[in-house]
């Protein structure tokens, strides 16, 4: 198969249509930058990130939790995290009697407590029971972030969602791969937080 300029142009273009949402992202910063010191007081209290979503990015909830459970950086602090897609049986027990809709809201009224952080993660912003989810992570105080994409989708119209990011991109491709980014840099200013307790001070004490 030969090479043409015309497959480098196709290139790209592929790399053009990526550059618009992560320049949004960087818009966002302030935004990012709130949801990540909210997420550093609630594990200094000792809560939890519980991390939910469907499809794809039922994967980046348990990319996340092991992220933080278990840091691929050497030394940074270990933080509490588990995703609600891991448990198979738990999954299909719950689809099975309530219903798909209720499958995250219904763990974490059992596992979850006040004091820890609720993740969602939607491409589209439309999945029915993340925003469930996300609900009644918020009924019960816990942290409520959601990352959603396109135009945010019903998830980003809930009322009384703490933060709300949005990959502004009508490509799932490129939501999601921008979705990767944020959760990576929540991650990151997490433990910049930590390294530099007097940033959440009176809260955090070193």
């Amino acid at each position: 198969m030969s090479w043409s300029p015309k497959s480098a142009d196709a290139v790209a273009a592929l790399f053009e249509r990526r550059v618009a949402p992560v320049h949004d992202l960087a818009e966002q910063a302030g935004a990012v930058a709130d949801a990540c010191h909210g997420m550093a007081l609630r594990f200094h209290r000792g809560g939890k990130l519980v991390v939910f979503g469907n499809g794809g990015p039922s994967t980046d909830a348990q990319h996340v939790a092991v992220e933080f459970v278990h840091p691929v950086i050497v030394g940074k602090r270990a933080l509490p995290a588990i995703s609600l897609t891991a448990d198979v049986a738990t999954l299909t027990g719950v689809a099975n009697r309530v219903g798909l809709a209720e499958v995250f809201a219904h763990q974490i009224r059992f596992l979850a407590e006040p004091a820890d952080i609720a993740l969602g993660i939607s491409a589209d912003g439309g999945c029915e029971n993340v925003r469930r989810g996300l609900e009644t992570a918020r009924d019960l105080g816990l942290l409520t972030i959601a990352l959603t994409g396109g135009d945010g989708g019903a998830i980003a119209a809930t009322p009384g969602l703490d933060h709300v990011l949005v990959a502004r991109s009508a490509d799932p491709l490129v939501v999601k791969e921008v979705h990767v980014t944020t959760y990576h840099i929540l991650w990151e200013l997490v433990h910049v937080f930590f390294e530099h307790p007097g940033v959440l001070a009176p809260e955090v004490a070193s």
